[in-house]
This record gives structure tokens, C-alpha cells and sequence, in this order.
């Protein structure tokens, strides 16, 4: 479906031809001053030197033609040459039936779909997720979903982290603790036990342990270095130990990845990468990409444009050992072998910027990754408290991320709670879901590059530029069309009439920026563009819900049609936050 703004924008530049003048002048834009007019042309300034006449007689020669068209209610010349214009009702309401007839509420599909792969969860096994995980999975699961509405292949990858000195760290620790396991007899030549020698509580107090050790503990370091050398070698008990770590541990992430409503189409791991490191180390070399420095094998990958330093990038270390950025390397390896993707998407914390900098030239240096895939960093900034500083618990420590959701949750569940009579099993439901809303949206309304401060006393309040604000529009909505429909009436389509009063208008231009917005909100990979449109529309809802009787009026035919406006406006904003990542309750 065309966009509104190209269709007006489509009669002013008629216009403009129909007097003699380039078309192309005649391209529109929304007006800042909605006092004065809904929208605005500027081309007769930039026609007035070509032309060798005043902008206003141009201006003129256009709002002429302009009046004549239905489209608009009224248009008119503004010194020193301005157009503005304000379209008719009936246009506005015809475009309405037609979004509303559509399933895809206006957008346009993908006509040639891409598979896109989004690396948005980055975390570690056998640690506990915690708040520095809160954009990545957030951000990155609300890029995956839009991508998905606009008509692609979207596949989101965890990009697990276990592989490496942690690995090692924790199989010492378990055989200091428990020597008598099977694991650690060579000799041994049985089935291992099914069941975990840990549970992920105790899982995740070996690790922190561990790590102290090794920092104090010169002997206990070297033999976690060696468990990780077995473990890479393929070492049978410790490989058997590996994999218990890793189902305990994913268990316990896809539990608290799914309390956030996040998910992911591939648990990919580093060490999945690791059997394509081998061939790329040797084509890396045989084709004189990559060169030893100091030991190192490395890849130049600074171009004269840089205005700053970019390092080489290491491919091996002088031990030979491999780093992030080899395993980066090889998982682009790997995705290409198995999806041959148009886009990888990188959700990542933006301090991260010149790692990946380092890993995107070297892939398209070393033709890795063809020009045909492109690699796009989403750097994301830091969630910090009131202090300004990354958020931490009171202690001072780095607070798990279920704990956060356990507090919000807390403090939705006393507000809810707070001055009305309601199910406590029912209340805690929707505390849970105002709840989400309020983090992701806290979150998602920021531009994914800046750092905010989490402030739980605003993200959580049902005013103002909020999640629950959100919602109880939603719910405010959906409660019009209940008691509609317990009157005996139904919700049908196809009878939006035209604006009744200003408040409708408004609202109804407001609507009508949807497919644009999102086709905006797609080509930046921005969430926060749906995030400011859904707070506009809903403030222009509650402006036109406040000036009109909806359910008190006596025409009917005027009724129905505010009624089909209002379920319109519930699809979009319902459609909106399920591409942010949460959904509202039937009441609040």
C-alpha cells in the first residue's frame, strides 16, 4: 500500500507539471507547525532561481490547481512561497478502510525476502544472566521481530560463550570437589551418568570460585589451562563433563530468556565455530592474508581513509591459542556455509565497536564474506542507575537479571494492587506483563547507541512516556469494544466514516503514518521509532477519547465508525508492542 504522504506528495508534484515547473518540486513533508496546516511544500523556494520568478507567484500557480483536487480541504500560499495544505476528511478516511482491510495494516512485504541472522545473546554458560544482558536481548529480539514483519528470513543465533579458560576453570573445580567422578578416570570406559554431578545453583557458585582460585594460585591455574587444553583435544570424560555444564546451563537460560520474551531460533555456540578454525588458519596463510608479528598470526586491516588507529587483527596469539576474533571469523564461516545470508546483524555493546570493526574488514579482505552479505553492528549503550554509573544492586554488585524482573514485577503488582479489589493470582499475571513493558519499553525508547539511567519510579508509572501508559491505553480501548459488544452490537469493518471533530483527525493522521514509520524503523534497525510513534498515537487516542461520547452518543452510524477507529488503533498498537517484544492484558 502507497504511503499517504507519497500520495499527496504525488498531487503536488502534478501540479507543479500541470504549471509548467519540474515536478520534482512538488515533494511534501509533514508540517512542524500543525497549528497552521497538516502538511507543507517548500519547492517553490528552490523552483524561484531556476524559474527567475518569486516563490509566492509560484506558490500561487500550484495552490490554484491544488484547490480543485478532492484530496485536499484546504491549500494555501504563504510568503515566501510556502504551500500549505490540509487534506480533506473523506481522503483520510478512505486510506483508514483501506489499512484496515489489510492484514498487514498498509505495510508492503519484502519483495525479495533476505535471510538475515541477528547474534543478540552473547551470554556465558554457567554464569547467571545478569543486567549488562538486558539491551542485547531486548534490542536484538525486537530487530529480529521487525525484520520478520517487513517480510524476511529473520534467525536469531544466542552465540553462546563455552569454549576457553572458563570451561577449564570450572572442570578443576569439580574434580578438586568431586576426584571420585568418572569423568576424571582415564581408565574409564562406560557410559557417563545422565545426570549432572551440579545443579545450575551450585553450577554457578563453582565458576566465581574457581576464578578467585586461579588469580591466587599460580599450580591451580595451570592445571585449569591444561583441563581446557583436554577439553579443546577432545579429552572423552571432560567432553562428557562439557556437555552437562552446557545442558544445565542452557535450561536455566531458556527460562530466564523466555520470562523476558525473548527467543531464539539457534543456540549456536563458540565452540561451534572451532571446526572451521583449522582450514581458515591455513587459507588465512596460504594466501598471504594473515603473517606472523612477534609470534602472532595477524591480518593488516587499516585503510588510508582511517583517521584513527586501527590494529591488526589477531588471528592467533603466540601461543598459538585462538581469540574472539578468530572464533567471530569462523562463525561467519559457518553461517555462510549453512544459511548464505544477505545480513548479519551484531547486537553488541557499542565499546565493542572496534573488535568488530577489526572482524568485518578482515572477513571482506580475506573474502571470507562476499559483498553480497552485509555485516551491520548495532552498538548499544549502558544501562546505568540514578548515579549515572552502570547499574548495580545496593551492595554494589552486578544485579542478575531475574532479580531486576522480580522487582519490577513487585512494584507493578503494588500498584496494581494498590486501590482496587482484584484477584491476587490475576493481579500477579498482569503485574508480570505491565511489568515487561515497562523494562523493554524503559528500554526501547532510547536510541539504541545512547546510554539512559533506569529509573524504576518512571519506567514503571501509568503516566507519561511509559510501557504501562501504553497498555492502559490498550486496555482502555479493548474494554470501549467489550462493553460495545455486550450491548449486543458487533465490530465490523468497512464504515469508517469521516472525522467528526479535530480529536478524530488528529488521530486518524496519526494512524496513518504506520507504514512509513515502519518501513523507517526497519531500514535503521530502531526500535525506539516505533516506540515514539506508539506514544504519539496513543496520546492523540486519549485526546479524542476525553473530547468524545463514544458509547453515549445516539447515532449509530457515528458510533459504529468510531468504534471500527478505535479497533483499528488497538491492531496497530497491538501489533506495535508484539514487535517490541511484550503484549497487554484483557484489563488492568
Amino acid at each position: 500500500m502507497k504511503k499517504i504522504l507519497d500520495l499527496i506528495s504525488q498531487e503536488v508534484m502534478d501540479a507543479f507539471e500541470v504549471c509548467g515547473y519540474e515536478a520534482s518540486y512538488g515533494k511534501t513533508g509533514i508540517s512542524n507547525r500543525p497549528d497552521l496546516c497538516e502538511y507543507q511544500c517548500n519547492g517553490a523556494l528552490a523552483a524561484a532561481k531556476r524559474y527567475k520568478k518569486a516563490p509566492i507567484m509560484i506558490a500561487n500557480d500550484v495552490v490554484a490547481v491544488l484547490k480543485e483536487k478532492q484530496v485536499f480541504a484546504d491549500v494555501a500560499a504563504v510568503n515566501p512561497g510556502f504551500i500549505n495544505m490540509k487534506v480533506s476528511g473523506e481522503f483520510v478516511a478512505e486510506y483508514l478502510l483501506a489499512m484496515q482491510a489489510d492484514d498487514n495494516l498498509s505495510v508492503d512485504k519484502a519483495e525479495q525476502p533476505k535471510t538475515i541472522i541477528i547474534d543478540y545473546g552473547g551470554a556465558n554458560v554457567a554464569k547467571p544472566l545478569h543486567v549488562g544482558h538486558l539491551r542485547s536481548a531486548v534490542i536484538g529480539e525486537s530487530v529480529k521481530r521487525i525484520c520478520q514483519f517487513m517480510g524476511h528470513r529473520a534467525i536469531g543465533d544466542v552465540h553462546l560463550g563455552d569454549w576457553g579458560l572458563q570451561m577449564g576453570l570450572i572442570i578443576t573445580e569439580v574434580k578438586h570437589r568431586q576426584p571420585e567422578l568418572p569423568y576424571f578416570d582415564e581408565n574409564f570406559a562406560g557410559e557417563y551418568p545422565e545426570e549432572a554431578p551440579f545443579t545450575i545453583s551450585e553450577l554457578e557458585e563453582i565458576y566465581p570460585a574457581a576464578s578467585a582460585k586461579s588469580k591466587e594460585d599460580a599450580a591451580y591455574r595451570e592445571e585449569a589451562l591444561d583441563a581446557t587444553a583436554k577439553l579443546q583435544n577432545g579429552v572423552r570424560g571432560y567432553r562428557a563433563l562439557w556437555q552437562h555444564i552446557l545442558n544445565v546451563s542452557i535450561k536455566d537460560l531458556k527460562k530466564n530468556y523466555g520470562n523476558l520474551n525473548v527467543s531464539f531460533e539457534l543456540w549456536k555456540k563458540e565452540s561451534d565455530a572451532q571446526p572451521y578454525i583449522p582450514d581458515m588458519v591455513a587459507y588465512l596463510k596460504e594466501k598471504g592474508y594473515a603473517y606472523e608479528d612477534q609470534g602472532a598470526l595477524i591480518v593488516d586491516v587499516k585503510e588510508e581513509s582511517d583517521t584513527k588507529e586501527v590494529p591488526p587483527c589477531i588471528i592467533l596469539k603466540s601461543d598459538g591459542a585462538a581469540l574472539y576474533t578468530t572464533t567471530d571469523l569462523a562463525t561467519i564461516i559457518d553461517r555462510k556455509k549453512e544459511y548464505d545470508p544477505d545480513e548479519i546483524i551484531y547486537c553488541v555493546d557499542k565499546r565493542q565497536e572496534m573488535h568488530f570493526v577489526q572482524v568485518f574488514r578482515c572477513a571482506r579482505k580475506t573474502g571470507l564474506v562476499s559483498d553480497k552479505t552485509a555485516l551491520t553492528f548495532i552498538g548499544f549503550g549502558t544501562m546505568n542507575g540514578r548515579d549515572g554509573k552502570p547499574f548495580k544492586t545496593r551492595s554494589g554488585g552486578v544485579m542478575r537479571l531475574e532479580y531486576l524482573l522480580e522487582d519490577i514485577n513487585e512494584e507493578m503488582f503494588r500498584k496494581i494492587t494498590e486501590n482496587h479489589e482484584v484477584d491476587p493470582d490475576e493481579a500477579r499475571e498482569t503485574a508480570k506483563l505491565v511489568g515487561l513493558s515497562a523494562v523493554k519499553y524503559g528500554d526501547l525508547s532510547n536510541q539504541a547507541s545512547k546510554d539512559y539511567i533506569f529509573d524504576m519510579e518512571r519506567f514503571t508509572s501509568f503516566e507519561g512516556n511509559s510501557g504501562p501508559y501504553i497498555l492502559y491505553t490498550i486496555v482502555r480501548i479493548k474494554s470501549i469494544l467489550n462493553k460495545y459488544r455486550a450491548s449486543g452490537k458487533s465490530v465490523e469493518q468497512g464504515h469508517i466514516l469521516a472525522p467528526a471533530n479535530e480529536s478524530e483527525k488528529a488521530l486518524m493522521l496519526e494512524l496513518v503514518k504506520f507504514n512509513s514509520m515502519m518501513e523507517q524503523a526497519y531500514e535503521e534497525k530502531a526500535p525506539h521509532r516505533i516506540c515514539s510513534f506508539i506514544y504519539d498515537l496513543a496520546n492523540e487516542f486519549n485526546r479524542f477519547y476525553h473530547e468524545t461520547r463514544i458509547l453515549g452518543t445516539e447515532d449509530e452510524v457515528q458510533q459504529r465508525s468510531w468504534i471500527e477507529l478505535l479497533d483499528l488503533t488497538r491492531r496497530v498498537l497491538e501489533t506495535s508492542i508484539d514487535l517490541l517484544g511484550f503484549s497487554a492484558p484483557e484489563r488492568m
